[in-house]
């Protein structure tokens, strides 16, 4: 087919299929398309009801992410709209809630998918809290440092008797998600994480730091404990905009030693797939923070409003060094 072929599919016209998706990707807006298409049974139930931002990648252009939906979007898609402080405006937000709407994300060009960690129905609720271990750079030991970072974040939590399943970001870092039980708030689980990641650092901190400034991480993997509230988490199963386009997969705890984010790519993660959805079979029942956790967490400064107010101590010192 030419550069402009096109087809339709669950009513959304597709165009320029066999066009290149970005550099470095070694796929097409039809790979993109094909991938998004054989997994929509597993990757909607992770976005399904939560505001969605994602990664467009328009042709001579640099990734952005989108968060308010076009003018030009179908009234078929399902929005709602949130107001959003940094911007002072009210944002319409995706909800990614059948084939159709992420068909039409897909021709789109859009490559990433990032919902939040709060359903509509809940917005005062977490489901889940979320480690996210980042590795100092993108060398061939980078994940396996994360998956080190990982490993003590599972006996941590251990430790407390909660269990997690744990999966790809699709980059070089590693998610590890908890799933928690709906008494807890948004600060109570924001608090609880900022716990964990401390305890996860105190078992090793060679190889870990909760140093939210990157400067003071010191090639450490950085235990981000800042995915609470309204954040979001790269969705499972989304490509990423990185050569080869990667996606975030999930694996079990005992294989992590295994495996290689770029083992999973819109080239071969269908496949690996089959029938099965490995994220929904991994997943334990939601489970409660305990009270102790919680208070622990508290006593933690939360990272980012700590590295605002040392970036201005720093920025103070150089202007004044006496």
């Amino acid at each position: 087919m030419s550069g402009t072929s096109g087809e339709a599919r669950d009513g959304v016209s597709l165009t320029n299929l066999d066009q290149p998706l970005f550099d470095g990707a070694d796929a097409t807006k039809r790979d993109l398309v094909d991938y998004l298409d054989a997994v929509a049974d597993r990757i909607i139930p992770a976005l399904g009801d939560r505001p969605l931002s994602v990664v467009r990648v328009l042709r001579g252009q640099a990734p952005f992410m989108q968060k308010n939906l076009p003018k030009y979007t179908p009234d078929w898609v399902q929005r709602v709209p949130l107001w959003a402080e940094t911007s002072h405006r009210e944002v319409s937000y995706a909800l990614c809630n059948d084939r159709r709407t992420l068909l039409w994300f897909a021709n789109q060009r859009a490559v990433e998918y990032h919902p939040t960690l709060v359903r509509v129905d809940r917005w005062d609720r977490a489901t889940h809290l979320v480690l996210d271990l980042d590795p100092p750079a993108a060398s061939p030991a980078a994940f396996g440092q994360a998956v080190g970072a990982a490993r003590l974040v599972r006996e941590v939590l251990t430790q407390l008797g909660l269990t997690a399943a744990v999966k790809t970001s699709g980059a070089k870092g590693v998610h590890v998600f908890v799933p928690v039980t709906p008494e807890a708030t948004l600060e109570e689980v924001a608090a609880a994480t900022r716990a964990i990641a401390a305890r996860a650092e105190r078992l090793d901190p060679a190889l870990a730091t909760t140093a939210f400034i990157r400067d003071d991480r010191g090639g450490k993997v950085f235990l981000d404990s800042t995915r609470a509230g309204g954040a979001t988490v790269v969705g499972v199963y989304s490509p990423r905009v990185r050569p080869g386009v990667p996606v975030s997969f999930p694996v079990p705890w005992d294989e992590l030693d295994q495996v290689s984010p770029a083992d999973f790519t819109v080239h071969t993660a269908a496949r690996l797939l089959g029938d099965r959805d490995p994220w929904a079979e991994a997943m334990p029942a939601a489970q409660p923070l305990s009270a102790e956790l919680i208070e622990e967490g508290r006593a933690i400064p939360i990272a980012r409003v700590q590295a605002m107010h040392e970036g201005k101590r720093r920025a103070r010192a150089r202007r004044d060094p006496g």
